[in-house]
């Protein structure tokens, strides 16, 4: 875990790991976008949305708990069969398996995410302007 040199998690540090933790979040359902509607001849080779899993951090020195990202996995959701014997990829019956990927919800999780990243580039900036102000009352 990167820290100050005091050993203890501070402000730039907790916010470098939420921004990172949200870039993970942003690119898996980048991903997750880009193959909405793609198709796979059966349920074992369509693709499965993929799925960040976060975990708490405390820094018992500082109190502070920061993000970290433990896996992204596909999800468990069964893929969509759809009839389409014209297909090229069809399996004998006619049918393809289409990703079930949620379009809106990967949309919502994008703008989600691009927000907290947001917020914490003005968390640094508020920080750092404090930092500075700080300094020049000294």
């Amino acid at each position: 875990m990167p820290q100050s040199n005091s050993g203890q998690m501070n402000i730039f540090t907790l916010a470098q790991r939420g921004m990172s933790a949200q870039m993970v979040r942003m690119n898996a359902a980048a991903s997750n976008l880009a193959n909405a509607g793609s198709v796979a001849g059966s349920a074992e080779d369509a693709y499965r949305p993929l799925r960040p899993t976060f975990e708490a951090e405390l820094d018992r020195a500082s109190g502070l708990t920061g993000v970290r990202v433990t896996s992204v996995t596909p999800s468990d959701i069964e893929a969509i069969r759809r009839h389409d014997p014209d297909h090229p990829l069809a399996d004998e019956n006619g049918d393809v398996w289409e990703a079930p990927v949620d379009e809106t919800g990967e949309m919502i999780e994008i703008m989600e995410s691009a927000r907290q990243y947001q917020n914490l580039v003005e968390a640094l900036q508020t920080a750092k302007q404090l930092m500075l102000e700080t300094m020049r009352s000294k």
